[in-house]
């Protein structure tokens, strides 16, 4: 059997993850206490016993749900269950983070550190009001850029997450988006609906914060991965420090590749992935692009338990 760890993005955030896992392993508490050390605040006490909005601002949730899955990562490894085991590592979006902080690319107190210029950057791009992003369900990839083009106008729309068959997300100045979710209406969408997101993610608009993460990765040390990336924005692995630095610059302003980064690993032999992390979000997402592939949620320390029996 051929295994992928991959790892999730913003919207898995839930007040409490990983508390288990941190009373349970130390080498997962340690994960925590890391991350509070190097952005110099206890992120730890927000995640575990905060406020669900203050955890959900794009600052907080991306270093958050780093923190969180690879407390999960440490946990399994601290059964015995290495990283080894993957034939390849991804991540949606932030996740793509977690992924080469796992992989030994980027240290955990790096990869904190980035994470929150990165949810600062994404943040400060847009103001407040002026974009949005909407889920469109029963429309493809293709079908969902159409609309987007339509709907653009003399503005930015895009299509920014292909999720699954199912399920595109756009994204782009609000009154675009609005246009494209009344447009997706008229070519067969199943729903069209506004996200509550803060700032409009993977799009053009989101140049400003490209060029801040650009400026901040080239402070940064980067390894090779030891495991390789299925990188968002080719969907296709890369193993090199270099193309992994230009590639999280490109993904920032680029479309998440979410189905063909699967669809990817399924042809290169993947038959499980294991979801490390919080959440189950991207477990349904490949269910519904390759349901030969078998999937396996690890985000409680139950999980770990019952990963080590496999």
């Amino acid at each position: 059997m051929t295994t992928a760890f991959v790892f999730p993005g913003q919207g898995a955030q839930t007040i409490g993850m990983g508390k288990d896992l941190a009373e349970a392993y130390p080498a997962a508490r340690a994960v925590f206490q890391e991350v509070d050390d190097a952005l110099g605040e206890n992120l730890s006490q927000l995640i575990w016993d905060g406020d669900q909005d203050t955890l959900t601002l794009t600052q907080n949730a991306q270093p958050a749900l780093m923190a969180t899955s690879l407390a999960a990562m440490r946990a399994l490894e601290a059964e015995g269950v290495t990283l080894e085991r993957a034939a390849f590592v991804a991540g949606h979006s932030l996740g793509e983070y977690s992924a080469l902080a796992a992989a030994g690319a980027i240290s955990v107190a790096d990869t904190a550190r980035l994470l929150r210029t990165r949810g600062q950057a994404m943040q400060q791009a847009v103001p407040v009001g002026v974009g949005a992003m909407a889920a469109l369900l029963g429309l493809d990839f293709e079908a969902a850029t159409a609309v987007a083009s339509e709907a653009a106008g003399d503005e930015v729309c895009q299509a920014a997450n292909d999720n699954d068959p199912g399920q595109v997300v756009i994204s782009g100045h609000k009154a675009a988006v609005e246009r494209a979710i009344e447009i997706a209406k008229t070519k067969g969408a199943k729903r069209a609906v506004l996200l509550p997101v803060s700032a409009p993610f993977h799009c053009a608009l989101m140049e400003p914060a490209a060029r801040v993460m650009e400026a901040a990765l080239a402070e940064v040390a980067v390894s090779d991965p030891a495991v390789p990336l299925v990188a968002n924005v080719q969907a296709q692995a890369v193993t090199s420090a270099d193309a992994i630095r230009g590639l999280l610059v490109e993904q920032v302003t680029g479309s998440v590749r979410w189905r063909e980064s699967v669809a990817w690993m399924g042809a290169q032999g993947v038959t499980e992935i294991w979801e490390i992390g919080a959440g189950k979000a991207l477990s349904g997402m490949i269910r519904r692009i390759d349901r030969s592939i078998a999937t396996r949620a690890i985000g409680t320390a139950a999980d770990v338990v019952a990963a080590k029996e496999v």
